[in-house]
């Protein structure tokens, strides 16, 4: 299995470039989409090349999820606990974004190691933003604290017009996702990817990996969901999480797992479909191979015939040969 990583490579590849190369001063303007539709745009001027304009949009929310000024509820306070003044949020974005930063590389640690990380986390600004709410619900799991948000379900997004709920309690977070692929075969192979996760969960080595539950129908905790949002052709995942599995470190891992489930299973489907399809082409040529084996050389034929001779009998001829034979 392959996990998504969260910094966006290309991302991290511009700025990382762009702090090795600061006295050129090169003007930059890139624009790039990644999966499930987040879109970036980044841009530097010759004028002071320290700073960079970068401006995020994220996937277009379903009407069951709120978002606050075009962001998810707790993603400024999320953007100024992760970079604190390095990046400075303009208002208003830019025409057709979410988030518009400027990124001030001057306050960067001098330090190489501490200056990378704070790179790879300005990479990761999509996991910063878009898996807010989602962290800050976790961390009430962490600290124990029950607000009044107990057994509310709360729905995020994490692709187009798609949303997944979180539904939180004193000791667990549910988190319930509808599976949708648009692709008949891909909903196949998804909902045979996704019942195998259940006998998988089940094997001694991941004891103390989250309860996993899958359902063709919609859990108990999607009561009052909106219908349009359990509209699912691969059924439904549903993952417990328990404080053990927030803890340290392992929150943001586990944020960024959640967040970009749906990605995750939708990429191995692509891969198996590719598989299959490389296997049945290669079973084609096999077969063809075969195919041109058993046909006969017509060269070889022809000769043969050629080289054979025939010899005319005459009538009394003819009668002496089936006399001889008789």
């Amino acid at each position: 299995m392959i996990l998504l990583q969260s910094p966006s490579r290309y991302l991290l590849q511009i700025l990382s470039t762009r702090v090795q190369n600061l006295e050129k001063g090169v003007e930059l303007d890139c624009q790039w989409i990644e999966f499930d539709d987040v879109r970036y745009h980044i841009q530097a001027s010759t004028k002071n090349p320290n700073l960079l304009v970068l401006s995020v949009s994220l996937p277009t929310p379903p009407p069951e999820t709120v978002f606050f000024g075009g962001l998810p509820p707790e993603a400024i306070e999320a953007i100024k606990a992760a970079y604190g003044t390095v990046v400075h949020i303009l208002d208003p974005p830019k025409d057709g974004f979410n988030l518009t930063v400027k990124l001030n590389l001057s306050k960067l640690p001098p330090d190489e190691e501490h200056r990378q990380a704070l790179l790879g986390k300005i990479a990761s600004i999509r996991e910063v933003v878009q898996g807010a709410p989602l962290r800050a619900v976790l961390k009430q799991l962490v600290s124990r604290t029950v607000k009044s948000d107990l057994n509310k379900l709360i729905s995020l997004v994490h692709r187009p017009n798609e949303s997944f709920f979180v539904v939180p309690q004193a000791d667990k977070v549910t988190v319930v996702f509808p599976m949708r692929f648009k692709d008949s075969i891909d909903s196949i192979l998804a909902t045979s990817f996704l019942q195998e996760f259940v006998d998988a969960r089940r094997t001694a080595g991941l004891g103390n990996a989250p309860h996993y539950l899958w359902s063709p129908s919609p859990p108990q905790e999607l009561e009052g969901a909106p219908a349009e949002a359990l509209l699912a052709n691969a059924g439904f995942v549903s993952f417990v999480i328990s404080p053990r599995h927030v803890q340290g470190r392992k929150l943001d891992k586990t944020v960024w797992s959640l967040s970009t489930f749906h990605a995750y299973v939708s990429y191995h489907v692509k891969c198996s479909e590719g598989f299959m399809h490389t296997r049945m082409r290669r079973r084609v040529e096999s077969l063809i191979e075969a195919l041109d084996r058993a046909k006969p050389d017509w060269k070889k034929v022809k000769r043969a015939v050629q080289t054979r001779s025939f010899k005319r009998l005459s009538i009394n001829d003819g009668r002496a040969t089936s006399n001889s034979r008789n």
